[in-house]
């Protein structure tokens, strides 16, 4: 029986916790915004949602991730847009909202939390999102040619890139799905020596002309584990608005191409299949919040 309409949001601030297939989900209300949540799993940051204003985006990585999204093409234009890992659907939301008519598909292999968000944080109906319950790589090989402006990957098996999501071979199935002048960008994270990060831009220069990447310095220096946003593609990459964008942030990130970037990636050398390994596990309290 449905519950007195006057209790419709009785408990619409208290936390979700719910056990799904990648460990324990929580959805916690923020208490500064009406109808924000943050999502975490196993105690790590995954998303943030702001159900009224989807294009505010709290983690860095995302509104680094947005500028990549605005640099893409003319303001306000659609775009066809994959996302490869879904959380919470932060991206996705803030494309619709600032591109409307786009056309995104959403990848996440985690039935349990996609079931979590599609009760709890929904999308509008008229969003252009579809969501599909699917290994990344496996959809992504399905995928047609030349059918995605903009693909970004954002997959963690807990805190961490899954192997199969890192080889020239996957690079080699991201370029097939974009269009020409298309764009692939992906949150990564990493630490000094940089053993990861480095061969992921190894890995994707073998597929791509054209990288850039986006970190805080000193993410950059090796003085912590961070995020750091790789962003490849066929045409020349727009990196003075992404550097602009990036020195306005809270948290100001650097952008790194060329010669600078030639230097960063030093002798490392591509990934394939039959070598590839997830990304190192975050040292304790990088990405785990109180």
């Amino acid at each position: 029986m449905a519950p007195p309409r006057h209790n419709e949001h009785v408990n619409e601030h208290i936390p979700v916790l719910r056990e799904v297939d990648q460990g324990t989900a929580r959805l916690m209300p923020d208490v500064d915004r009406e109808r924000a949540w943050l999502l975490t799993v196993d105690g790590a940051p995954q998303s943030y949602v702001d159900l009224d204003d989807p294009a505010y985006l709290e983690f860095e990585y995302a509104r680094r991730l947005a500028h990549v999204v605005d640099g893409a093409a003319d303001d306000g234009e659609p775009l066809d847009v994959l996302h490869l890992g879904g959380g919470a659907l932060s991206l996705p939301r803030y494309v619709a909202v600032t591109r409307p008519d786009s056309r995104q598909d959403v990848v996440e292999a985690d039935r349990g939390l996609l079931a979590l968000v599609t009760e709890h944080l929904p999308l509008p109906d008229d969003s252009g999102i579809t969501v599909h319950a699917a290994d990344a790589r496996r959809w992504l090989e399905a995928a047609p040619d030349a059918s995605a402006d903009l693909v970004v990957g954002d997959v963690f098996g807990g805190s961490r890139v899954p192997a199969h999501l890192t080889s020239v071979e996957y690079a080699r199935e991201v370029r097939r799905v974009l269009r020409p002048d298309g764009i692939y960008a992906a949150n990564l994270a990493d630490g000094a020596p940089f053993t990861f990060l480095r061969s992921q831009l190894a890995t994707l220069a073998t597929v791509f002309p054209e990288l850039a990447l986006i970190a805080e310095p000193p993410v950059l220096r090796g003085r912590r584990f961070g995020n750091a946003v790789l962003v490849a593609s066929g045409r020349e990459i727009d990196t003075a608005h992404l550097a602009r964008r990036a020195a306005a942030d809270a948290f100001p990130a650097r952008v790194e191409h060329g010669e600078a970037l030639d230097r960063f990636t030093g002798n490392a050398e591509p990934v394939l299949d039959a070598g590839a390994v997830p990304s190192p596990v975050p040292p304790d309290g990088a990405f785990g919040i109180g």
